[in-house]
């Protein structure tokens, strides 16, 4: 495989990724699908992240996103470990 192949495909699972954190976060559902108030609100973000309060909100994010990315895991392996009793 050449190497733009490689480099392509490894954008292409970037970007599927991202995306799957915007439906993860539920703001598809509560934005109607509307791409061009997805896009507003991270412009709104990228904003609030240059501005004075920047690290700040980067950090209370991060510690938010942190938590609920390991509570989700948590939970993935609870239902995983459910299913395979039921199926012993």
């Amino acid at each position: 495989m050449r190497t733009w192949q490689i480099e392509r495909r490894k954008r292409t699972r970037h970007l599927i990724e991202l995306g799957g954190l915007v439906v993860k976060a539920g703001v598809v559902d509560l934005t109607g699908d509307d791409r061009a108030t997805l896009y507003g609100a991270l412009l709104w973000i990228a904003d609030r992240l240059q501005s004075d309060q920047g690290k700040e909100e980067r950090e209370l994010w991060a510690a938010k996103g942190e938590k609920a990315l390991e509570a989700g895991s948590a939970a993935q392996k609870r239902t995983y470990r459910a299913a395979s009793a039921v199926r012993r």
